[in-house]
């Protein structure tokens, strides 16, 4: 579009046919021009001379000024991109009245060359329409421009977000199923000489839960897992009689909202999990009751050791299970508090609004 406006214009003084000299000096006083108002519309065009903007605006004002002294109304059209330039490298405050300013200069200019009142209106808009193309046209450019990196970074956080989700997910699928299958295979490796059948028994409920974990891994890759608080409930039973923990389970929370349902499923099992793995805890209770304004879930066990947390995402041991929970509970508008009681025992607690997450 710019190598197209500034064709018709040297078009226009090409057909006056000036001496060689004339056309030398508008080919290269043309060309220089049409260099400088790349740099202005597209910065990327020249980025060496971006920090000396002003400078090359200035330059443009004399390669569009000064020859109108030589060539008169031939030279005209540059007038149009010098205003286009003003908008495009000064801030608002500045840009637009040198943009009036230039205006106003080139129709004086114009009225200047004694041309009738229609040559006077008809160069006089198409000065400023030009101008108001090229600052346009120039913006919009750059706001693709823009888009496109937007959407790029769009895309690479999007990734990431699934990418985290894909680990949180797996975590949480992976720690519950693999503690159950080590503490069901110890007594099974001792029963295999006292009690074959016993044996047997472990070895199939073994099955069972390594079946359920491919399951769920496979749940997490099409994007979404569906849980429930009582079946997890019923599955921590055996686990924690494997693993000679004393279990006081009492729920009385009803049907909850599938979404509500998945988040608390996930904290009680994140939190045996970690209760398996980073304490000795020889009693564990969990309630879940409704309150005024949802659903409470707690988690409550003995195996705190000299006041440290029993589950990770703490400074004591690194892990990550709080913060997962954390994140768990906040989508579902709900919070999440653990810590060890004054009692010296460490309760996990997770409430949820039942109306906001619906």
């Amino acid at each position: 579009m710019l190598i197209g406006f500034f064709v018709i214009d040297g078009a226009f003084l090409w057909v006056q046919h000036p001496p060689v000299w004339e056309r030398i000096g508008a080919v290269v006083g043309f060309g220089a021009i049409l260099v400088l108002q790349l740099g202005h519309s597209f910065p990327e065009f020249l980025p060496g001379t971006r920090r000396y903007r002003h400078v090359t605006w200035a330059l443009q004002a004399l390669l569009s000024i000064v020859p109108m002294l030589l060539v008169g109304d031939a030279w005209g059209g540059m007038q149009a991109f010098l205003a286009a330039s003003a908008v495009l490298v000064f801030p608002a405050m500045l840009g637009r009245p040198l943009f009036g300013a230039v205006t106003v200069a080139t129709f004086l200019g114009i009225v200047n060359s004694g041309e009738d009142a229609v040559t006077l209106l008809y160069s006089t808009v198409d000065a400023l329409l030009i101008a108001l193309i090229v600052v346009g046209l120039s913006r919009m450019s750059d706001l693709i421009v823009k888009l496109h990196h937007s959407r790029a970074e769009w895309s690479r956080l999007a990734v990431a977000g699934e990418r985290l989700r894909f680990a949180r997910d797996l975590h949480d699928v992976l720690g519950f199923s693999l503690s159950a299958i080590t503490l069901k295979c110890e007594p099974a490796y001792r029963l295999f000489a006292e009690s074959p059948p016993k044996a047997q028994e472990e070895l199939a409920h073994i099955l069972r839960t390594s079946r359920k974990a491919l399951a769920d891994v496979r749940s997490v890759s099409r994007g979404y897992r569906e849980m429930s608080l009582r079946g997890e409930a019923d599955a921590a039973v055996s686990m924690l009689e494997a693993a000679g923990i004393r279990t006081t389970l009492r729920f009385d929370a009803g049907v909850l909202p599938g979404p509500v349902d998945t988040a608390l499923a996930t904290v009680l099992r994140e939190g045996l999990t970690n209760m398996l793995r980073h304490s000795k805890a020889a009693h564990c209770g969990s309630t879940a009751e409704r309150t005024a304004a949802g659903v409470r879930l707690t988690l409550v066990n003995d195996g705190v050791d000299g006041g440290a947390p029993s589950v990770p995402g703490s400074e004591a041991n690194g892990g990550s299970g709080i913060g997962n929970l954390t994140t768990r509970i906040s989508a579902v508008n709900g919070r999440l508090e653990a810590g060890a009681r004054p009692d010296g025992r460490f309760e996990l607690t997770a409430e949820v609004e039942l109306l906001a997450a619906v």
